[in-house]
């Protein structure tokens, strides 16, 4: 699909090592501001169980997970809109992601040092924040001295809603509030994803929590304070501490049960964190299931089938008649494909039929 989530926050908050647990790469990382310049980008796989599951039914060969892509953006400093520190490197590399992942530090560390000199999440956010604001505000102000002028003498409607929809939009930006805070229909919509606008980008927190506090992220007082702040502006987070998720990240499966089992963790947070942002980005998965190979394929949520389709290959789109689709669910009761179907649980759909998540899915293709 091509879609990208970009993990932000200001210098020494633990992004790179973040990344590093991710993508399973070493991002370089160091104790002082700017180490990550050149922003590191790699293709992260969904852990799905349904996947392990079909595979394991059907006993494939080869198992290929969902993917999507993550990009660690130089750390952000306050004036970055005006280009301090390596602000317009942050800004140019920002614009080209589908979601922020907004990464804040709440553990304390005196041997880690923090721009500020202080831990403050709730501050740290407000700061990135708002030079995006301020960098969008320039955006909208060129707009402005481009049209306005017209816009005085015409009766041109389009052009006129453009600038009524800039000015609404700036009055919410001098309250600190972000693009996708305002309350905006479709054409509004449409008109402010034209001009590329960083605050109009969904978001989510991480919250990196130290060790000790990762079972339970709500005894460390500046996670209370980032989880007030996110439920306020009705925000995704997710606690984890990036020191052990990175060290999970190298293990193998059955050591990593091992290590979440000694810190009572159920799951990994790296696991829900790459959740939350694939869902975040409004992304599903359909499966095909085979001997030779089982696969999980990513769409936009609302795709038709023939749209599906040409996931796979551009001609099947072209040449689609016909999609042969089993629910996830069923499939595992009835104990396969050819069980589900002699149960009358496989369906013929159209060209109109719109995906869901976890369909099982044959194309039937033309010439």
């Amino acid at each position: 699909m091509g879609l990208k989530a970009g993990i932000v926050g200001l210098p020494n908050v633990g992004k790179s090592t973040l990344f590093s647990g991710l993508t399973r790469m070493r991002a370089e990382s160091a104790n002082y501001a700017f180490t990550t310049i050149e922003p590191n980008t790699s293709i992260v796989e969904l852990n799905d169980k349904r996947l392990t599951k079909l595979s394991n039914m059907v006993n494939t060969q080869k198992t290929i997970k969902a993917t999507f892509e993550f990009v660690d953006i130089a750390g952000l400093v306050a004036g970055a809109s005006k280009g301090e520190g390596l602000g317009n490197k942050f800004l140019a590399n920002i614009r080209e992601v589908d979601l922020i992942v907004h990464v804040v530090r709440c553990f304390e560390n005196k041997d880690i040092l923090h721009v500020a000199n202080s831990v403050d999440p709730v501050r740290d956010f407000e700061t990135i924040n708002l030079e995006l604001i301020f960098a969008d505000m320039q955006t909208l102000e060129n707009v402005l001295s481009r049209i306005a002028k017209r816009a005085q003498n015409t009766q041109d409607k389009k052009l006129l809603k453009e600038v009524e929809t800039i000015d609404k939009v700036m009055q919410a930006f001098r309250e600190e509030k972000m693009a996708w805070e305002i309350n905006l229909d479709e054409e509004e919509i449409k008109i402010l994803k034209s001009y590329q606008l960083l605050t109009l980008k969904p978001m989510i927190i991480v919250a990196n929590v130290a060790s000790e506090h990762a079972t339970n992220p709500e005894l460390d007082s500046n996670f209370v304070k980032i989880k007030e702040l996110a439920d306020k502006k009705n925000i995704k987070l997710v606690p984890l501490s990036v020191e052990i998720e990175t060290e999970i990240s190298f293990l193998n499966e059955e050591e990593k049960e091992m290590f979440l089992s000694e810190y009572n963790l159920t799951a990994s947070g790296l696991d829900n964190l790459i959740r939350t942002a694939f869902d975040n980005l409004n992304l599903a998965t359909y499966f095909t299931v085979g001997i030779r190979e089982t696969r999980a394929w990513v769409f936009k949520k609302g795709m038709l089938a023939p749209e599906c389709a040409g996931i796979i290959h551009n001609d099947f789109e072209k040449h689609f008649i016909k999609a042969e689709v089993i629910a996830y669910e069923d499939f595992i009761i009835c104990g396969g494909e050819k069980e589900a179907k002699d149960a009358g649980k496989m369906r013929l759909e159209g060209k109109s039929y719109i995906m869901k998540d976890g369909d099982i899915c044959n194309f039937k293709i033309g010439k």
